[in-house]
């Protein structure tokens, strides 16, 4: 083998090296920076009330197999 084929060998391996290790540094980083505790999902605010006559809106709706039904209602 050529020495400049050595060199091309040597300097892949090290490209590849860098690579693997940034690539788990900045896994390692990602976890320790991400806060513990609360999930969005748990601090969200409650849904907002429904409008009067919703019930005569959605009357007409047919229920799925498992008794639900979707209604939806468009306010200003």
């Amino acid at each position: 083998m050529t020495e400049r084929g050595r060199l091309w060998r040597w300097a892949a391996a090290a490209f590849v090296i860098a690579v693997v290790a940034a690539g788990g540094a900045t896994l390692w980083l990602q976890e320790s920076a991400a806060p513990p505790g609360p999930y969005r999902w748990e601090e969200a605010s409650p849904p907002p009330s429904l409008p009067e006559g919703w019930e005569s809106a959605c009357a007409d709706t047919a229920p799925d197999e498992n008794g639900q039904g979707l209604c939806v209602v468009r306010t200003r």
